[in-house]
């Protein structure tokens, strides 16, 4: 088999395959409900703030709003100050002031949508992370009205990536489906990561290698590759296939 036939042949293996049973998934779930009446309840994944005096940090996604769930996945941070009687969430949306505070309950569906704990710390582990989140938070550079851009970036995922950047201890990855973690958010194309290499065109292809990222592939924004930390294989669509890698491995992260 000649190497362009070749090359087609993983593409629509890896890319095309994956995206075409999520969008039979998507149909036979009824596509969602409209975001208007869509539930964003919590779902309990939080402890009771006033009864939790200790600091808390939370790293959510969940699948993104109508067709774009087919593709994407919308990430969102919380997190709590030792002592703190509530909980902050950070938001970047398309809508008012991209970075959006409390706008949503801090573990709610996303429009119907159950999330998942990509990261989480507690106790002093989370103390030390907070400040350097806020600071990142802050400053980080796409914050102003007409900056969000859902494809390539930068969007939701690009900006919870760039806080995660910025506190590379975290040791965290957002997952594959995350469209838009890859984005340049600080204008480097190449850069280390938590553990590893990342190389981006601008969003629209890319290559990252690492302990925590595993190796993925970047093309037009959707990523497949391969998880052998906890061994999984990653699919555009899907997601991970594999071992589970959210709350074990964000306890895991989070220290003692």
């Amino acid at each position: 088999m000649s190497l362009p036939k070749l090359a087609l042949l993983l593409f629509a293996l890896f890319y095309l395959l994956p995206l075409a049973v999520s969008a039979a998934f998507y149909q036979s779930g009824g596509g969602g409900a409209g975001w208007q009446v869509a539930d964003r309840s919590s779902i309990g994944l939080l402890p009771p703030a006033r009864r939790h005096p200790a600091a808390v940090v939370r790293v959510f996604a969940a699948q993104t709003v109508r067709w774009r769930g087919i593709f994407a996945v919308h990430c969102w941070i919380v997190f709590k100050p030792e002592g703190a009687a509530g909980y902050t969430r950070y938001d970047y949306t398309a809508w008012g002031e991209p970075i959006r505070m409390n706008g949503f309950e801090p573990d709610g569906r996303w429009f119907g949508r159950t999330p998942e704990v990509v990261f989480a710390a507690d106790g002093d582990a989370a103390a030390a992370l907070i400040p350097r989140m806020q600071a990142a938070i802050e400053g980080y550079a796409w914050r102003n009205r007409g900056d969000y851009r859902p494809w390539p970036g930068p969007n939701s995922n690009t900006f919870v990536a760039a806080v995660l950047d910025a506190v590379p201890e975290i040791g965290a990855s957002l997952p594959p489906t995350a469209i838009g973690k890859d984005f340049p958010h600080d204008g480097r194309w190449l850069r280390r990561t938590a553990t590893g290499l990342r190389l981006t065109l601008g969003g629209y292809a890319g290559l990252t290698l690492g302990w925590a990222e595993g190796l993925e592939v970047n093309i037009l924004g959707a990523v497949a590759g391969l998880d052998w930390r906890r061994p999984a294989i990653k699919l555009p669509g899907l997601g991970r296939l594999g071992l589970p890698a959210g709350p074990a491995e964000a306890a895991a992260l989070a220290g003692p």
